[in-house]
């Protein structure tokens, strides 16, 4: 079992940055990719980003590729999101996951754990 808490949403206006973290509890952290998915009012949770177990492999969707940035710090127990250049669509909760593989997925349905998300909202 991993838990995950999500935390750094808040306010923001467009074209400021956000820096979100997901500390993770469990000894197995390491062991598994992450992602990181998003949903905004009256739409389906979408994909953001992900990085492998190893921290090599990194992916994104095309909305937010070159403005975010995934990373990991295994010693914290905490995947980070990195959000540069914020426009006001990407307004949602995000929302952190668990894959128990090494290489991470796009797909939702391949993740296990999730934590209860943090709202992120980017005025214009």
């Amino acid at each position: 079992q991993v838990q995950l808490v999500e935390s750094g949403g808040g306010l923001v206006q467009a074209g400021g940055s956000l820096r979100l973290s997901c500390l993770a509890s469990g000894r197995t952290f390491s062991n598994y990719a992450m992602g990181w998915f998003r949903q905004a009012p009256g739409k389906e949770r979408e994909f953001v980003a992900a990085i492998s177990r190893s921290g090599g492999m990194t992916y994104y969707s095309d909305s937010v590729k070159g403005r975010f940035t995934i990373s990991r710090d295994d010693a914290k127990n905490t995947v980070y999101l990195q959000m540069n250049s914020l426009k006001p669509e990407d307004t949602a909760v995000y929302y952190c996951a668990v894959r128990r593989y090494a290489t991470a997925s796009y797909y939702l349905s391949e993740y296990t754990y999730w934590g209860q998300g943090t709202q992120v909202t980017v005025s214009s």
